[in-house]
């Protein structure tokens, strides 16, 4: 019985490295996806071959070629739907100060898988013209992957000592394929998560970033934490544990952003939301700071919201995120508790117009993230919530219908204003356009005869 469907494409592969006398296997993640029936769009093979004589193969075929990791033994290229990388078979060392090897070319497919991150990734399929594939499978990633462990081909302490990084997508592999960590692992993680430092902030955040995306963030989120990982990645995170929920209705604070990241998960709509994850998982990592405890007894948090951005903004910066990423998620934890001076509907329209433009883009994410943040296990009180934001939601509908507020804008342009008070482009223009704003928001749209008088009385009032 065939364990995976071989592309044709893998089938040519061999045919052409086989005519050349050279082995070639799928191997990896390839495999490793084909046996979960998995969509494999990226096929990776390792070979015999060294890799100038990869690269003669594929010219031969005139097709791209990608040599950009020839050092490390990988040539890329594609063909049809399929990205392609050939690496010749590794024996690597590795100088355990930074994660990079010091390269060696091997002649064993069981020495190549052996030098592979875990078990499950440790599988090939030897392909061979005849169709007879040959399954090797060292050891046990077939079994692993069948009981749901995650393991490493060596000592955990090997593996994690070549590359610190592995410790980290080892909580990738929890969140992606729900893989259960084997307590060798976990004892490994603990006792050398100091050494994730050596990583480079920009491989951590790829890894992160993939992690947060899985379908089991979560389960990632507390092995991080458990093992210590997140004290280098996320140190903010472990933080909240300290933090008893004002409500008194959850462990800590930590453990409440773990369910407002699941149930924002639940909301999502067209597929895994990074900044939506990111803001849910991270909105309240300003209350360890803003901690006080009231004359009542109660515990308060005042302002944790700024105070949580603004920490925001440090931490992903330093992992490296595109500044719109880092811009979102931090302007999602600062507005996150806007909505609970909502109370009962008694907002102006000037204050929902206010929410929707502070929110602009991110508005149906705020949104969510506001409805996930209700964890109670009062059922009153969070029906009683829902019911407000609902309101709060018409109003919008309702004011956006009426005034177009998702551009919202002064009736006078910067032009009209200079052409209207005879003035020439400068800081007082913006303050008349800022002021002419200010009035949109509180009143809605003044009509053109009326921005035209407020603008003439706002220049009396300065002198002009």
């Amino acid at each position: 019985m065939q364990l995976i469907a071989v592309p044709p494409v893998a089938e040519e592969l061999a045919a052409e490295f086989a005519a050349a006398g050279h082995r070639l296997y799928l191997v990896g993640g390839s495999v490793r996806d084909a046996l979960l029936q998995r969509p494999v769009s990226d096929l990776d093979f390792t070979t015999d071959a060294r890799p100038e004589q990869v690269v003669a193969l594929l010219k031969a075929r005139r097709g791209p070629i990608w040599d950009t990791g020839i050092e490390f033994g990988t040539v890329g290229t594609k063909r049809g739907d399929y990205s392609i990388e050939i690496t010749t078979f590794r024996s690597d060392a590795y100088d355990r100060v930074s994660r990079n090897p010091v390269v060696a070319f091997g002649d064993s497919i069981e020495d190549d898988l052996r030098r592979r991150d875990f078990t499950v990734n440790a599988m090939a399929l030897e392909l061979v013209p005849d169709g007879q594939h040959r399954f090797v499978d060292p050891f046990g990633g077939l079994a692993a992957l069948a009981a749901g462990t995650l393991d490493t081909p060596a000592t955990p302490e090997e593996s994690f000592a070549d590359d610190p990084l592995r410790m980290l997508r080892a909580a990738r592999f929890v969140s992606q394929l729900g893989l259960t960590p084997a307590p060798r692992v976990v004892t490994a993680m603990t006792e050398m998560a100091g050494q994730l430092s050596r990583i480079t902030r920009e491989r951590v955040q790829a890894e992160l970033t993939k992690l947060i995306l899985g379908q089991h963030p979560r389960r990632a989120i507390e092995l991080m934490v458990d093992t210590g990982l997140a004290e280098d990645v996320l140190p903010e995170v472990p933080a909240m544990r300290l933090a008893i929920d004002e409500h008194m209705q959850h462990k800590d604070v930590y453990t409440h952003s773990l369910v407002v990241m699941e149930q924002a998960i639940e909301r999502e709509t067209d597929g895994p939301d990074l900044v939506l994850r990111l803001a849910a998982l991270l909105h309240d990592i300003g209350k360890p700071a803003t901690r006080r405890k009231e004359p009542d007894g109660r515990v308060s948090f005042h302002h944790h919201e700024v105070v949580g951005a603004k920490m925001v903004r440090k931490r992903l910066r330093e992992l490296r995120y595109p500044k719109q990423i880092v811009d979102d998620v931090a302007q999602l934890v600062f507005l996150h508790l806007r909505f609970h001076g909502y109370g009962k509907g008694e907002w102006t329209d000037s204050a929902v117009r206010r929410y929707v433009t502070d929110a602009g883009s991110l508005l149906d994410r705020l949104h969510k993230l506001v409805r996930s943040d209700c964890t109670t296990r009062n059922k009153r009180r969070a029906a009683a919530l829902q019911r407000s934001y609902d309101s709060l939601e018409e109003r919008i509908a309702a004011l956006r219908a009426k005034e177009e507020l998702d551009a919202i804008r002064p009736d006078l342009d910067g032009n009209q204003i200079m052409e209207i008070l005879g003035i020439s482009p400068g800081p007082l223009v913006g303050k008349a356009y800022k002021h002419l704003l200010a009035l949109r928001m509180e009143r809605g749209p003044l009509g053109h005869d009326e921005a035209v008088a407020e603008l003439k009385r706002w220049a009396a009032d300065h002198g002009l």
